[in-house]
């Protein structure tokens, strides 16, 4: 059982109509500069039926490479996980 997803600079929408099948909590975490993945994800979002939490790095390119920035997706993807995983907010 998937118990939390989180998606780094990813292409969700590529998951089309399955999207409304995902039923875990889902993270996805873009760079601020990556615009177009951005804005897919925005729209992947939308898709979504289950928990979505978009989280923005600034200006974060797409591969995070930007002093910082992965310790930042680090960051948000441990709090998520231990938000679903470690049993703080069962579902």
């Amino acid at each position: 059982m998937v118990r939390a997803v989180v998606s780094r600079g990813g292409r969700p929408d590529l998951a089309g109509k399955a999207l409304r099948r995902v039923s875990a909590p889902t993270l996805l975490i873009v760079g601020e500069c990556d615009t177009v993945v951005l804005d897919l994800n925005r729209r992947a979002a939308e898709d979504l039926v289950a928990e979505c939490k978009l989280e923005i790095v600034p200006g974060a390119t797409h591969l995070f490479e930007e002093p910082g920035a992965l310790e930042q997706v680090a960051s948000l993807a441990r709090d998520w996980f231990s938000l679903y995983i470690a049993g703080r907010k069962a579902r």
